[in-house]
């Protein structure tokens, strides 16, 4: 569950039209914060977005998935972040786009 430092640094600067962005290595992975809103995790060179019910179905039109780990029970855990679409490394408008969402909905959860 590595994250790459080249693709730590490669998310860092498409992610900073978001504001003032700080990353945090946590379980295996990295967490991303956007003034001290936590939005984001990087996880196997992957990103991922938080998602509510209100920002859910955009994700999901675009066939992505939730983010998913074992537990030692056999089963598995999902967490409320889906993988952002391949897009947002290319392209920093789609990665301030969706961002956005994963903002929007790290705000609604603070309230």
């Amino acid at each position: 569950m590595a994250v790459s430092s080249e693709f730590l640094e490669l998310l860092k600067e498409r992610m900073e039209p978001l504001g003032i962005i700080r990353s945090k290595r946590m379980f295996g992975g990295v967490g991303f914060y956007c003034d001290d809103l936590f939005f984001a995790i990087a996880i196997d060179d992957a990103l991922y977005l938080k998602v509510d019910d209100e920002n859910r179905d955009r994700f999901e039109a675009e066939d992505l998935k939730a983010f998913h780990y074992p537990k030692k029970d056999g089963t598995f855990a999902t967490m409320s972040y889906y993988q952002a679409p391949e897009s947002v490394l290319d392209d920093a408008d789609d990665m301030e786009e969706w961002g956005r969402l994963a903002l929007d909905a790290a705000l609604r959860a603070r309230a």
